[in-house]
């Protein structure tokens, strides 16, 4: 009976044991499985934004690609760029100088059908201005074939690009000169603007600064040389200013001088009339009071109240 009892109890708690593993099974299953899925899906909303971010940024890099592309097009089209230079000479000009102090699309020579981009209007000897002409240009093809040769790092290929930009630089500057340039109408020399301090700092290295100013008689600027160039100019301005208003003052102070001679002249003569008439006075008073006193010393004296009625009588 004991045996039959006790296997009857271990063939309850094997079945008690098992309903709970199972139980506990299905539980540690469910847990695991929703686990699971939360990142599963947490990971995969991860990846989704991070692959958004990259399909967002591969598409800005298109659309900037697409632009750079534009912008060469732009650049590789000679007038556009002579634009470009012209726009941002111009900026400089208006920023730097007063409108009445430059002109725009101007022939600096009388009679010429050549038209220089700006020229600064300077002081003549005459009534007639004297201009400053300044050209801008690109030359953007041929700084980038440089850049290309210093990239792939061909001392052949760098060295025939710098012989192509001496020249380009060279043609230019001959045609501001020849062009635009005629003492006494204008300065003995021209401004060739390069609107990029790469470029420009490429000619300096290139030593084209002294090459076109003893040759052609042009001076190479950039935008920082050119802005300097201008402040100069209009420091100049303001001295001539100043000195024209010093001449005014100067002229003011000469007729201020003259009419005060003429004030002193005028004043000496009026102390000379003046001392006349004192002395006038003083022989009035003097000599011929005495006299008409000695004439009238042998008539009688009335009393003054008799004097006075008589002298206060109406005439008849």
């Amino acid at each position: 009976g004991m045996r039959s009892t006790l296997s009857r109890h271990m063939t309850d708690m094997q079945e008690t044991n098992s309903r709970q593993l199972d139980q506990i099974r299905s539980t540690v299953d469910e847990k695991l499985q929703k686990t699971l899925d939360e990142k599963m899906a947490q990971s995969f909303q991860l990846v989704s934004t991070r692959l958004e971010e990259v399909y967002k940024g591969l598409g800005e890099m298109q659309t900037l690609a697409a632009g750079v592309g534009d912008l060469k097009k732009v650049l590789s089209n000679v007038k556009t760029r002579g634009i470009l230079g012209e726009y941002q000479l111009g900026a400089l000009l208006s920023e730097l100088l007063a409108p009445e102090q430059y002109e725009t699309d101007i022939a600096t020579i009388p009679g010429s059908k050549n038209r220089v981009e700006f020229a600064v209007r300077l002081p003549g000897e005459g009534a007639e201005p004297v201009y400053l002409p300044i050209d801008s240009k690109f030359h953007g093809e041929a700084y980038a074939q440089l850049q290309d040769a210093y990239e792939h790092g061909d001392p052949a290929a760098v060295k025939v690009a710098r012989e192509v930009l001496v020249s380009r630089l060279k043609q230019s500057a001959k045609d501001i000169r020849d062009k635009y340039v005629e003492p006494p109408y204008t300065t003995s020399f021209g401004i060739l603007f390069v609107p990029f301090e790469g470029l420009y700092a490429e000619a300096v290295s290139l030593g084209m600064v002294e090459i076109l100013q003893q040759q052609y008689q042009i001076n190479l600027a950039g935008p920082s040389t050119m802005a300097a160039l201008l402040n100069a100019l209009q420091m100049g301005f303001h001295t001539l200013a100043i000195q024209k208003r010093s001449n005014e003052v100067w002229q003011v102070l000469g007729a201020v001088k003259t009419e005060f001679l003429r004030f002193e002249d005028i004043l000496a003569a009026t102390q000379k009339h003046m001392q006349q008439v004192s002395t006038d006075l003083d022989k009035l008073v003097g000599v011929r009071t005495r006299a008409i006193n000695r004439k009238l010393r042998s008539i009688e004296q009335l009393e003054p109240q008799n004097a006075s009625a008589l002298l206060e009588e109406e005439p008849q």
